[in-house]
């Protein structure tokens, strides 16, 4: 998860004014070992509660560099769009979560670490660089925090701005049927349906300023992952009136 101000100046890399990065990517899918023990379990209650369905998982690259973006509709989504990623991923989380007893540690287990969503986060922002540079996967929310309503809000530009200064894909994910679910202010969530659809990832521009890129990549990410939603919406409505 990360906040921002879209007017801010564009992210400061620790690199700032020298070469670009070199990329490592490596050849051979790393797990994450909690994640790998309790796979098979989270997948079958997912399955069972929420009917969960996973679309477009062939999109998702076995190597290299990745950020994952997905809508952010629950408590439960990073497990959750994380369970057909074979790979070692981390994700951003809000820092406060990690002063909560027990769920702190709990998170750190999961390869979570924290940002500030008040107020502009170096010590973040170098972690991430560092993970991408590794040749790992980052999941960010780019919406800055669960929606209200159900509906894909503004995407924040942290998660553009790096995938465009280090030239890293970027994996749009879509979320459908969280909201009901699992509305904000319900303690524990309902049963439902859920579909999580995993897109083609898409590269940043190379013909454009870092800036731009990351402006251009972020209306495009977004675009994919509304427009699934919208296109969901809809086939329930017709659903509904025939």
């Amino acid at each position: 998860m990360m906040r921002g101000d879209p007017r801010r100046s564009p992210l400061k890399l620790p690199w700032a004014g020298a070469s670009r990065p070199r990329i490592f990517v490596y050849p051979g899918a790393v797990r994450t070992p909690v994640l790998d023990l309790v796979r098979p379990l989270v997948r079958a209650l997912a399955r069972f509660w929420f009917g969960l369905e996973l679309r477009g998982t062939e999109n998702i690259p076995a190597a290299g560099p990745l950020i994952v973006t997905p809508n952010h509709q629950t408590y439960a989504d990073p497990p959750l769009v994380t369970i057909p990623i074979r790979r070692r991923v981390y994700y951003m989380a809000w820092n406060r979560l990690f002063d909560v007893p027990g769920l702190g540690w709990l998170i750190r287990r999961l390869r979570a670490f924290p940002v500030s969503v008040e107020a502009s986060d170096p010590r973040a922002t170098r972690e991430a660089v560092r993970l991408l540079r590794a040749g790992h996967v980052l999941m960010i929310f780019p919406e800055g925090g669960r929606s209200r309503d159900g509906a894909v809000g503004p995407f924040k530009p942290g998660a553009f701005r790096l995938a465009a200064s280090l030239r890293v894909p970027v994996l749009p994910v879509t979320i459908l049927g969280g909201h009901e679910c699992w509305t904000p202010g319900r303690a524990l969530p309902r049963r439902g349906r859920m579909t999580i659809i995993y897109h083609p990832p898409v590269m940043p521009d190379p013909a454009l300023p870092p800036r731009e890129a990351a402006r251009k990549l972020a209306e495009q990410v977004r675009a994919i992952v509304a427009g699934a939603a919208a296109t969901a919406a809809a086939q329930r409505s017709c659903s509904w009136t025939r």
